[in-house]
């Protein structure tokens, strides 16, 4: 994310000033106390289990061929992070969620998100929203392989807790 340029509150320039032992972006002006906290933004990821051992990846629009990552969404205001996930899955590829489990959170520090990992087991027919996805692909869980960013983390740690101690994949 870009760093702003003037404050959200009055308009004026920020500067970057030490607050609470971080460089951040601060207000000018006298009768202003606001500061830029470049909080992460909290995305929801779902490592989608669709008819018994297999999972289901997705392709967003502009990715590479090759490319493929968990089904994943911002977090709604008011929303629970389990609804969150449970809505994704519904959204992106059209299947209903039975069951949700904590997988881990991680940081995914070059898009500033704090990713919240859940594995679900979905039942129905999938339908790609075509407007966010390009593909998708079933892979046998035995086969499935994580990256080293991102979401790929949580495939990796939701992998040994089913045996599979896997590489990372190097794009």
């Amino acid at each position: 994310m870009q760093q702003p340029k003037f404050c959200a509150t009055c308009g004026s320039l920020l500067e970057e000033k030490m607050r609470d032992g971080y460089k951040r972006f601060v207000c000018t002006s006298d009768s202003c106390d606001y500061v830029f906290w470049n909080n992460p933004t909290p995305v929801v990821a779902a490592i989608v289990e669709h008819d018994d051992d297999n999972l289901v990846f997705v392709q967003s629009i502009g990715w590479p061929k090759h490319w493929y990552a968990l089904v994943t969404g911002f977090l709604e205001f008011g929303e629970l992070p389990e609804e969150g996930v449970k809505r994704e899955v519904k959204e992106e590829v059209g299947l209903e969620v039975e069951e949700v489990n904590f997988v881990g959170m991680y940081t995914f520090k070059r898009m500033n998100q704090l990713i919240i990992a859940y594995h679900v087991k979905a039942t129905g027919t999938i339908n790609l929203d075509t407007t966010e996805l390009a593909d998708y692909k079933i892979v046998p869980i035995e086969k499935a392989r994580p990256w080293p960013a991102g979401t790929g983390k949580a495939l990796k740690e939701w992998l040994l807790t089913r045996g599979y101690d896997r590489e990372y994949v190097q794009f």
